[in-house]
């Protein structure tokens, strides 16, 4: 007899730092374009394809800014050139509306971004602004994902995609297993409401979580068609509960892990071919 089951090739992105932890969560949490660089490069060489890039004001506040997300992503291009699809946020975080979101979005035209749902769409008013700017990132060749925090989000947008707001037939999704909240430990059972049988599914989904059993939870989500999202924006800790040392440790950890289980990795070019092929 022949095994029917193939692993998918697995896509690792990493969060190395996120718009809330500073220096003095982490001394090596990545705040500056040549510190975001030489994580990048680490990361890379670790196993990652994707970045997720967040950008700071001098005092380590969270900022979206044009000039400063073009600084980061030049020197993250100096460093690993096409060896990383780099993904900006487009997260508020309290502090931008829904247009000062998009309007950076569009001024930086990154290669890839990702957008709250709930941010960007919080009711049925702001739904023709996200469908203009998801056309816009269609035209501009801009790949994206939308980040989901709970399963009811997940209904609301395939419900967007069969009205036709969406331009595209299926989208990227992040699925993130928990909140921003002190001592926040995500475990694996946390992604099961996001695939009961009567959810929508999506061809290319990827999963973060906190605390950490972050390995875990995308290690599982990988073994069942997912992708995996690890780094300092959602987890300081090795599966031992020990600090880790670098962000490039979380992706070096889940990268074995999934190699030991016969899966092989995505790189870069996998992901935009991957996420292109969707269009």
């Amino acid at each position: 007899m022949t095994d029917p089951y193939r692993p998918h090739r697995v896509a690792i992105a990493v969060a190395p730092n996120g718009g809330r932890r500073t220096k003095v969560d982490h001394p090596a949490i990545p705040l500056t374009a040549a510190e975001l660089a030489r994580t990048a490069a680490e990361c890379r060489d670790a196993g990652a394809s994707m970045i997720h890039v967040h950008v700071r004001h001098p005092d380590g506040r969270h900022l979206l800014d044009a000039d400063v997300y073009g600084q980061a992503i030049a020197a993250i291009r100096q460093e690993v050139g096409d060896g990383l699809v780099i993904q900006i946020t487009t997260e508020a975080l309290g502090i931008y509306s829904p247009a000062e979101q998009i309007g950076v979005l569009k001024a930086v035209r990154p290669e890839a971004a990702s957008l709250a749902l709930r941010e960007l769409v919080p009711d049925a008013a702001a739904e023709p602004a996200f469908a203009e700017t998801l056309g816009w990132m269609k035209q501009e060749n801009v790949l994206p994902q939308i980040i989901l925090y709970d399963p009811t989000e997940a209904v609301r947008l395939a419900g967007m995609i069969r009205r036709g707001l969406i331009p595209w037939p299926d989208i990227p999704v992040l699925y993130v297993l928990g909140r921003y909240t002190v001592s926040q430990t995500s475990q694996p059972a946390d992604l099961l409401p996001f695939l009961t049988p009567d959810m929508p599914r999506f061809s290319h989904w990827s999963v973060c979580a906190f605390g950490q059993h972050e390995a875990a939870c995308v290690t599982a989500a990988a073994l069942i068609g997912g992708h995996a999202r690890v780094g300092f924006e959602n987890n300081l800790h090795l599966p031992d509960g020990t600090l880790a040392p670098s962000n490039a440790t979380l992706v070096t950890t889940v990268a074995k892990s999934v190699r030991q289980l016969g899966y092989d990795l995505c790189n870069a070019t996998d992901v935009r071919d991957t996420v292109a092929r969707q269009g």
